[in-house]
């Protein structure tokens, strides 16, 4: 196999949102493709009729394409191999059904649901270890079988795991050698009595359809490989390499889910992280370029992925290192991208649709007093609002008292002579004019630099912890900020 042969999927069912585990399932995927030039397949399995939506279906293709997970064949980019949904694929599950009866590879069921409870539940009320269907019905004659088929009986289609077959192998790509008795394993139900096909017969019927050459999946579909192996040999086709993805974890060492946090893509996009982040994040839980580097571009990722690096350990998800990445990219992305990024959080802030096409230079500069500070953009808002406040200024409580109303400060001397500056239209409303003259105060007045810009801080940000000042003053309205600083004079010293 050439590598431009290689053909993977990545096979959601619609039952719900993309979660973190999916989603890493995706990318390695989708970096595998790319790293060794062959195709990516987007197919979703939407035969469970009572939790499958074409809402859910829209939900993870939106969360695909925000990930930047481009697919070469799918739902939306068409392909030789579709359709690429199983329900519009049930002609090829009879099909193949087809085939296994012609060849006596199966064989129809008629044992109820019941029946098989009741001898579960006999064998454990004596002790014994229930190993699966009896194949009571595995030897029943053909022509009395088609008999009762056709008087209307109920019945499924098993599969006739040869009786002589020794153990089931294969080589995965993560874990290595594998090696699963075949005498242990039941004859397992293919097709419903509904005649829909089970899970492992419609995967097999859609990946060798396809012409999928990795199954690249989580470990909780190991137990289903040897089956499907079964149903590979059964059918004729090749099997497929087999890469087997260990789990993700919380900080608690058990299971990644709701009770750690955030599960879903979406989740994490509206909490302010960047695809470029989660792309690179995920792709570290279970990979490594080379054991050191965590800032890797996705474009590095797409060539140098390998499965040879994943690593059989259970990853743990830390949401401290996500936002330091996050913090990381926002650092490095610039003041354009960042505005692309920023522009709804920018607008609950308090800026306007219409400000930001109006001046986008204006915003581009924010990036600076930010750049360093940010780790997630809903924090933005809160650290940004006070931009646009217009005239107003909310006042922090603390930052008055501990920083206006402190004993000897004389903040209200300081705060009056800067207002006269700020006011001074001979000053150009440029952050270092305005910064250096300012300063001069500090000597004039005798006093020290902090006692004299903190003063300007709170009455002008509201907060004596905010982003560098006078960038800040530099966009705004200098009649808002003179505003600003009457009205802290007037609330806080009544004057």
């Amino acid at each position: 196999m050439t590598a431009s042969e290689v053909r993977v999927r990545f096979a959601p069912s619609p039952t719900g949102k993309l979660h973190i585990g999916g989603a890493r399932t995706a990318i390695y995927n989708w970096a595998f493709a790319r790293a060794m030039g062959g195709t990516f397949v987007l197919r979703i399995e939407d035969t469970d009729p009572t939790r499958s939506t074409e809402e859910n279906t829209q939900i993870i293709l939106r969360a695909m394409r925000w990930l930047g997970l481009d697919w070469d064949e799918g739902p939306e980019a068409g392909g030789e191999y579709g359709p690429y949904t199983q329900t519009e694929r049930l002609d090829t599950y009879r099909e193949a059904l087809e085939k296994l009866k012609a060849e006596g590879k199966v064989y129809p069921c008629f044992c109820s649901k019941e029946e098989l409870d009741a001898k579960r539940a006999a064998a454990e009320q004596n002790g014994q270890a229930y190993c699966g269907y009896d194949r009571t019905c595995r030897d029943i004659d053909p022509e009395e079988a088609q008999r009762r088929i056709d008087a209307g009986e109920e019945h499924v289609w098993r599969l006739k795991v040869p009786a002589d077959h020794g153990p089931i192998e294969f080589e995965d790509a993560v874990y290595g050698p594998m090696q699963f008795p075949a005498d242990v394993m039941d004859d397992l139900i293919l097709v419903r009595s509904d005649g829909s096909p089970t899970y492992n017969f419609a995967v097999v019927c859609d990946d060798a359809n396809m012409r999928i050459t990795h199954v690249i999946r989580g470990d909780d579909h190991l137990s289903n490989t040897p089956r499907q192996i079964l149903i590979y040999e059964a059918l004729g086709y090749p099997t497929p390499t087999f890469a087997h993805l260990s789990m993700i974890l919380g900080g608690d060492g058990k299971k990644l889910s709701k009770r750690h946090g955030a599960t879903s893509v979406e989740e994490y996009r509206d909490r302010g992280y960047l695809p470029d982040t989660m792309v690179n994040f995920l792709a570290l839980l279970g990979w490594s370029l080379d054991g050191e580097t965590t800032i890797i571009p996705r474009d590095v990722l797409c060539r140098e992925f390998s499965l040879e690096r994943i690593t059989k350990k259970d990853a743990v998800f830390d949401e401290t290192k996500l936002n330091w990445m996050n913090g990381q990219y926002i650092q490095h992305m610039g003041a354009s991208e960042w505005l692309k990024a920023a522009r709804s959080w920018l607008v609950q802030a308090g800026a306007t649709e219409a400000d930001i096409d109006a001046d986008p230079e204006r915003f581009m500069k924010m990036y600076a007093l930010v750049a360093e500070r940010l780790q997630r953009f809903d924090e933005l808002p809160e650290k940004l609002a006070y931009l646009f406040w217009g005239p107003e200024v909310t006042l922090n409580e603390k930052s008055v008292k501990k920083v206006l109303l402190k004993e000897g400060a004389r903040a209200e001397e300081a705060l009056r002579a800067a207002r006269d500056i700020i006011a001074d239209e001979s000053i150009a409303w440029e952050c270092d004019p305005l910064q250096d003259t300012v300063r001069g105060l500090c000597e004039k007045l005798d006093m020290k630099a902090k006692f004299v810009f903190q003063p300007i801080r709170v009455a002008v940000c509201g907060n004596m912890v905010s982003p560098p000042l006078f960038e800040s003053v530099e966009l705004m309205d200098r009649a808002d900020v003179v505003a600003r600083i009457d009205t802290t004079l007037k609330e806080v010293f009544g004057a």
